[in-house]
């Protein structure tokens, strides 16, 4: 049933609410409630009180989408866009964040040293790439008029702000920097843990082999389990809803239409005397290689070049449900050059794209009357279930969808969303349930619990078992027959690595390795997948002397560079827990 249908069924009743409506705005008319109501927020955000405003976020996701433009050469899809909208909101949140951290630390840039940044003997990186000559020196004429020239006043201006900008960010980093110089004793180490090896030999003893017939736990031990490791069991924000869902899959109009676009260039194809210019001039889905292939080699579906001649172009071929056309362009020997244009079947903008999109908007607009079940049931539409995370974007059903995890967060529960599009599909949603960040509840989280307390208990056992066999059997051999086990061996154990060979990811045996001394039988060391016993055949300590002046300097280099990024990753979060941020987005932006 159409919108019109409905509505002239439903006449009477709107009628009624209308009469009503009016009644209540002329009784609210000469209140200034509505100057309130439609004020609204006047920003797009607020970071500790700086404004975020809608021009420069708008700024932001232009340069996202052109820079995109210009890279792909193709459109943005509407799930890109919404990461590419979420990404400049959170480049414009740390933006301010950094900010106000440097003045914070009062950082400041003097107009000594902005005139040394410009006239200087060593200028900015931007000075010197608009003023530099060729042997590499500062064209300090050209600089010289460029700065007294009148018309250049304003643009001097935006210059200079953005060179104190970045010397205060330099300043903050150098800032940053200083506190996590490597100390002489940090290379010392890192050189030990990078040159420092062993070779092995082992008998491993899986704490899997612990059957659960052998486990027995109690529901007090679960819930003791449960309450010492809460953290373990944490969750954030989590939203139940409910989803209907439109395809965007292309009609067989669609197809038709493309097959006709390529047949349509058939002729021009042939004519083309720059088959590489042409493929790029109509955006080929195939680009052009321009080398020799064997035919041999070639592709099954590119078959039809085969038989074509010198510059002739084959009839319009489908290739996974793509038209493709083949231009021969040279042959030699046994060995063709040639040339393809192909347009991916895609659904039309207009006659399909709108169409889904005025049927998921009229599905909304009578889901809000009649229900969200109802109205999907009369349409014959399957309505899904699914659960997304708060700052998770990957929700089981629907893939990677940042906009649908944004609709969630504005939803209050059984409201309904606009209709969303995706890359493949259009979607209305239906939030069901919102829970709120914090321990899972013992219930939910009982069989986790249980293969914890399990493991625990598997390791307890195997580590005893082992014990027992090293009372009786004094050397490796002897365990090994005892336990009825094959003696292992690895080389090349690193001491700054993590796995061993044969027995995987062990970081914790590693280091219970370069306790030992050569030929020694170790005791019974817990692994964190096995109880090992281990026989140190030869160990190789590098020693620091031997360490070069390069060496040295590399691995100063590489410890300072991942401490500062370990910090970065860490130190927008810091300014962001003890910040005031307001998102105003859901509300100018809808």
């Amino acid at each position: 049933m159409g919108v019109m249908e409905k509505m002239r069924n439903s006449t009477a009743s709107i009628l009624w609410i209308l009469i009503f409506s009016f009644g209540v705005l002329w009784v609210l008319a000469d209140t200034q409630v509505f100057d309130a109501v439609g004020a609204g927020p006047r920003n797009l955000g607020t970071v500790n009180g700086d404004e975020i405003s809608l021009e420069e976020y708008n700024q932001r996701v232009s340069f996202y989408t052109d820079q995109f433009a210009q890279q792909s050469g193709r459109s943005m899809s509407p799930e890109m866009r919404a990461m590419y909208e979420n990404q400049a909101w959170e480049d414009l949140v740390a933006a301010r964040l950094i900010e106000q951290k440097i003045n914070e630390l009062g950082i400041t840039v003097t107009d000594r040293e902005l005139m040394d940044m410009v006239t200087g003997d060593n200028p900015a990186p931007f000075i010197r790439q608009q003023f530099q000559q060729e042997d590499g020196t500062i064209d300090r004429i050209a600089l010289r008029a460029a700065i007294e020239a009148p018309e250049n006043s304003e643009i001097w201006i935006m210059i200079e702000q953005q060179l104190r900008e970045n010397r205060r960010q330099e300043k903050l980093n150098n800032f940053i920097s200083s506190g996590m110089k490597v100390s002489s004793l940090d290379i010392r180490n890192e050189y030990i843990r990078s040159n420092s090896f062993a070779d092995i030999e082992f008998v491993r003893f899986p704490f899997s082999d612990i059957s659960n017939d052998e486990i027995v736990v109690t529901d007090d031990e679960l819930r003791q389990f449960y309450r010492n490791n809460s953290s373990r069991y944490q969750r954030s924000e989590t939203y139940r809803f409910r989803f209907v869902s439109w395809d965007k899959t292309p009609t067989a109009e669609d197809t038709t239409n493309t097959v006709r676009e390529i047949e349509d260039l058939r002729t021009a194809f042939a004519e083309s005397t720059n088959d590489s210019l042409f493929v790029l001039r109509y955006q080929s889905a195939v680009p052009f290689r321009g080398s020799y292939v064997a035919v041999e080699d070639l592709r099954e579906e590119y078959a039809p070049v085969i038989d074509l001649d010198i510059g002739e172009v084959s009839d319009v071929v489908m290739v996974n449900g793509d038209p493709h056309v083949f231009k021969k362009v040279d042959q030699r020997g046994n060995e063709i050059k040639f040339a393809v244009l192909s347009y991916n079947v895609e659904a039309d903008p207009i006659g399909t794209i709108d169409r889904l999109a005025e049927a998921a908007e009229e599905f909304q607009f009578y889901a809000n009357a009649d229900g969200f079940e109802e109205e999907a049931a009369q349409r014959g539409l399957e309505v899904r279930q699914a659960t997304a995370t708060k700052d998770n974007p990957f929700i089981p059903g629907l893939g990677a969808s940042q906009q649908t995890l944004q609709a969630l967060e504005g939803l209050r529960a059984n409201r309904i969303s606009d209709p969303i599009e995706l890359d493949n599909q259009f979607i209305v949603v239906q939030l069901l349930e919102r829970t709120p960040e914090g321990t899972r509840p013992f219930e939910e989280v009982r069989s986790q619990v249980e293969n914890a307390v399990r493991t625990e208990k598997r390791k307890a056992q195997m580590t005893g078992r082992v014990r027992e066999l090293l009372q009786s059997n004094s050397d490796l051999e002897a365990i090994a027959a005892a336990a009825e086990r094959e003696i292992q061996s690895a080389e090349g154990v690193r001491m700054g690595g993590s796995t061993i060979p044969g027995a995987g990811r062990e970081l914790r045996v590693i280091g219970a390795i370069f306790e030992m001394e050569e030929g020694q039988t170790s005791g019974v060391i817990e692994g964190d997948n096995a109880v090992f016993v281990i026989r140190a055949i030869g160990i190789d300590r590098a020693d620091p002397m031997n360490m070069s002046s390069a060496e040295r300097t590399e691995i100063r280099n590489r410890l300072e560079q991942e401490r500062f990024m370990a910090f970065n990753q860490v130190f927008i979060e810091r300014l962001k827990e003890g910040a005031s941020i307001r998102d105003n987005r859901s509300q100018i932006l809808r």
